[in-house]
């Protein structure tokens, strides 16, 4: 069932769903949360599937706030607000509004939101694209227990990262850290199955992926050891090395899809390890409406420290001098080249001509017979 309202309020949108969960049959509230989705018209239908998936799971109420662009000075100097209500089949398991927003109002999202949010549930807010420097500062995430940001979509990831972790406060939480989540999980089982002591480790991934940075930061922070970040083609993660004193532990995953751990001394093993989309990474994001500290600890840790401790690890660095020295060996060379002259043995060759002349005179015996 969906219902539009033009030119509207938030008493008339809140009258519209009552009116509509009367029509369909379901009068009683049945949402655990509310989730605010803040994108623009472009993203919009893309977050919008994705959160009604998650829905099955979490029934809530989704606001969807979009931020129209009044081109001219008379249109932003006009305030209008525009609503759909979607309920029923339409709307998944919960119910979705679809929220317009033109000229001034669009200063003020939050004044809009407010009166439409389920009572005495938390609320969740994701910024599909276009996240605030600050979330927790921003007018609607000021509303939320837990705001949630994807640093992948940002035009420039690694530094984005790094506003994230200067501006972090608890009930933050980001997209790229909850792809990572098998991968997390499945270094950890396999550490418990070895007694071992991890001295270095390699994470390898596309270039410009905040999640190879994230899980590097990660495995730093937990293992107290130089992680070193590799580039490769993708798809996203693509590997990930542990050098430990009882042999390597390696998990690979080249195709985005099937993975293989390989524990020295172990046959190797094939696990699924699949590429999620967005409405299980929301979904998995809806479970826990607590502060994630693993997360916080390990965006704090650093992308400084961890170039810092990077370069430490690895015989590379060390080996870089060294060159250092053939140098040196390459101006003694430079002298021993001086006994090239020493091909002088060339005129050894001068019995070669002996042979030359033998050569012109056979042919002239040659053309005597003749």
């Amino acid at each position: 069932m969906k219902t539009d309202l033009t030119d509207t309020t938030s008493s008339k949108i809140n009258k519209a769903l009552v009116l509509g969960r009367r029509a369909i049959g379901t009068p009683a509230v049945g949402m655990v949360l509310t989730l605010v989705i803040v994108t623009d018209e472009e993203n919009a239908y893309d977050a919008l599937k994705a959160a009604n998936e998650a829905s099955r799971e979490h029934p809530s109420r989704t606001l969807v706030v979009i931020k129209r662009v009044s081109r001219s000075p008379r249109d932003r100097a006009k305030a209008r607000l525009d609503a759909e209500v979607r309920l029923g089949a339409d709307a998944s398991t919960g119910e979705t509004v679809v929220l317009r927003l033109y000229g001034e109002v669009v200063d003020h999202a939050q004044s809009v939101v407010l009166p439409l949010l389920l009572p005495d549930a938390p609320v969740v807010v994701w910024w599909p694209v276009n996240a605030p420097s600050d979330p927790a500062n921003d007018p609607l995430g000021a509303l939320a227990q837990r705001r949630v940001t994807d640093t992948y979509a940002a035009e420039q990831p690694i530094q984005e990262l790094t506003a994230r972790a200067d501006a972090y406060t608890p009930g933050d939480t980001d997209l790229s850290w909850t792809r990572i989540t098998p991968w997390r999980s499945m270094l950890a089982a396999a550490l418990d199955q070895v007694v071992c002591e991890v001295t270095s480790a390699e994470v390898e991934g596309e270039e410009f992926n905040p999640s190879v940075e994230l899980l590097a930061m990660w495995l730093a922070d937990r293992l107290k050891v130089p992680v070193r970040r590799a580039k490769s083609a993708g798809p996203g993660l693509t590997s990930v090395r542990m050098e430990t004193n009882a042999g390597p532990i390696v998990l690979d995953r080249p195709d985005g899809s099937l993975a293989t751990l390989s524990i020295e001394g172990q046959p190797d093993r094939a696990v699924a390890l699949k590429r999620r989309d967005t409405a299980e990474l929301i979904a998995e994001e809806l479970r826990r409406l607590d502060p994630d500290d693993t997360y916080a600890t390990a965006l704090k840790f650093g992308l400084e420290r961890l170039d810092e401790e990077a370069a430490t690890l690895a015989p590379a660095p060390a080996v870089s001098p060294e060159p250092a020295e053939t140098p040196e060996q390459a101006e003694t060379p430079e002298p021993v080249a001086k006994p090239e002259p020493v091909a002088k043995p060339e005129p050894v060759a001068k019995p070669e001509p002996v042979a030359k002349p033998a050569a012109k005179k056979t042919p002239a015996k040659k053309a005597a017979a003749k």
